[in-house]
Formats: C-alpha cells, sequence, structure tokens
C-alpha cells in the first residue's frame, strides 16, 4: 500500500495499530505485531517497546539469493529486531543423504540470537502432487506424501528451533504441538 494511505503516514499506520490493541486492553506479551517493512518493526521498537521487543520483521525473499546473509541477521539484531520471520524454504534444506535439515540460513539467524517463526506451512496445496510448492522448493526431493508435513514440522520445531510456525491450517502444527507436549 502506498503512504500516506487513508491519510495516515507509515508511522502513524504502525502507532495506530498498537493503540488498537491497548485501546482493547490486550497485553503486549500476546500480540507479535508483524511487517515486511523494517520501518515499521523500528518504530515500534522505538516508540513502543512492549510490542516492539517480539514485533516480527517478515521476509519477503522470492529467491535464496535474496536472503539476509549473517551480516545483515546480526545488525538486525543489534538494532533491536528479536524475531526473523522467514519464509519456509528460507530455513530447509536436504543434506547429502537427501533427509529435511535446518538450512544455513537457519543455523546464521540463530547464531546472530534472534527467534524465528517460519511462514507458511499449508499455503502450498496439495503435497503429494509432485510440486509441492514455492514454500518447499529446496526440499522439494524428499516430500512425496501429505504426511511429510509433520517431518517439515519435526525440523522447524526441534533442528532449527521456531518460536512459532504461521499456517493457513492449524491443525497439523497443533497435532504435532500435542503428541510432542509443547505448548
Amino acid at each position: 500500500v502506498g503512504m500516506p494511505f487513508g491519510g495516515l503516514t507509515r508511522a502513524q499506520l504502525a502507532q495506530k495499530l498498537i493503540d488498537e490493541y491497548t485501546a482493547a486492553v490486550i497485553d503486549a506479551a500476546e500480540v507479535f505485531p508483524q511487517s515486511f517493512d523494517i520501518r515499521d518493526v523500528r518504530y515500534w521498537i522505538e516508540h513502543d517497546p512492549a510490542f516492539g521487543r517480539q514485533s516480527v520483521l517478515l521476509d519477503d525473499a522470492n529467491l535464496p539469493s535474496q536472503l539476509p546473509r549473517a551480516g545483515r541477521l546480526a545488525r538486525y539484531k543489534a538494532q533491536g529486531i528479536n524475531i526473523w520471520g522467514a519464509p519456509l524454504f528460507a530455513l530447509l534444506a536436504l543434506d547429502g543423504a537427501g533427509r529435511i535439515v535446518a538450512s544455513k540460513h537457519a543455523h546464521e539467524a540463530r547464531s546472530a540470537g534472534l527467534d524465528i517463526i517460519a511462514w507458511t506451512l499449508e499455503r502450498s496445496g496439495n503435497l503429494a502432487s509432485g510440486s509441492p510448492g514455492f514454500y518447499y522448493r529446496p526440499i522439494r526431493a524428499a516430500i512425496g506424501r501429505e504426511g511429510d508435513v509433520l517431518k517439515v514440522i519435526d525440523v522447524l520445531a526441534r533442528d532449527v528451533g521456531v518460536r512459532g510456525i504461521f499456517s493457513d491450517w492449524a491443525a497439523p502444527v497443533s497435532f504435532y504441538s500435542g503428541c510432542m507436549g509443547l505448548k
């Protein structure tokens, strides 16, 4: 959306989001404001640290070459950004035996001290179709059936150490977390 929008500047819009949570008496600890625009996240960190400390910088990379390198991830942390919202393809890779593992970018984000929220688990449609889609590109060879989504969740939880997973359908994540005793 081009700014100003509806007469609001980018900063006013970012503040309006926080003001609406505050007016609704929602505890900042329950809110993860998110944006693909780093200016919004910086605004929340500076102007309302209670909300800013768990704001999520969503990464809009479409290709691995567009992902932030270790130095940029470290700069995010130095700026007070605590959570990187990365697309699944940024967080997963295949090892030499064809098993799904945490990617180099996932390790670099964790080394930088960032928490990670993965997006989006269920957006790709039928995983058994032979073409599981955008989010699963680097691990396509390991995806052959619908149940493989549980392997993906397991790697994200255990190996990547994600704080959360965005999903269009919460059943697989809820099933996994319930079986593994996670909250």
